[in-house]
């Protein structure tokens, strides 16, 4: 964990958590909640445990998309969860070293009461009600490195970004410390040149009056 330079010694510390193996999800949840609730061994268990497993819109907002294939035990009558049989799980590394998708992410935020939104890129971010939003994580595509080496490869990264006493941060667990984004139009022009690169996908963390409302989207 470690605090935003510049930070009021009054103020609460920033919770950030540092990039571990490929655990980037992890490090996005706790970092968007601001405390360690979830670890790898708790998104192994979700990836495998029997959850119930609703269906979710996809980034366009046009299809439903399960979270997964539902299968329902006949004698006990649970929905099975991400991948409870699978040897093979779809939903992280076959290492064992994290690298978990978004329904490992979705799981756990709802797991705690909470949902998820994906936002539409082809609305205009001035629509985001961001005071109604909870947190974001964004999916984003990261360069790899071997050592001091640079390789021509991209990986899918999570990154959290939240509002803490009135100023945004980009909570990625790249990063030494958090990056200070500022009020709700620097957030604004990180999402727009995020989007830009055309391979970022945003989720909102909102709670579920906020999601069943749908007031995370500015109609004024």
């Amino acid at each position: 964990m470690s605090q935003a330079p510049g930070a009021q010694p009054n103020r609460p510390p920033i919770y950030h958590e540092r990039q571990r193996l490929e655990l980037c999800a992890v490090h996005a949840l706790n970092n968007v909640l601001q405390q360690q609730l979830f670890s790898q061994e708790a998104a192994d268990e979700i990836c495998k445990s029997p959850s119930p497993c609703p269906a979710h819109q996809g980034p366009r907002g046009r299809t439903k998309v399960p979270l997964c294939k539902r299968r329902r035990d006949p004698e006990s009558q649970v929905v099975a969860g991400l991948a409870p049989d699978s040897r093979l799980n779809p939903h992280r590394s076959l290492l064992g070293t994290g690298n978990y998708d978004v329904n490992v992410i979705m799981a756990a935020l709802q797991g705690l009461g909470l949902a998820t939104v994906w936002w539409d890129r082809r609305r205009p971010l001035s629509q985001l009600a961001l005071p109604q939003v909870l947190g974001l994580i964004l999916n984003l595509p990261s360069p790899m490195s071997l050592g001091l080496l640079s390789l021509p490869l991209r990986r899918r990264h999570w990154v959290a970004l939240r509002q803490v006493d009135g100023v945004y941060y980009n909570l990625d667990s790249k990063l030494r410390v958090p990056e200070a984004l500022g009020d709700e139009d620097g957030v604004r022009a990180f999402l727009a040149g995020a989007l830009a690169q055309g391979l970022c996908e945003v989720l909102l963390v909102v709670t579920k009056e906020v999601e069943e409302k749908g007031c995370w989207l500015r109609t004024d």
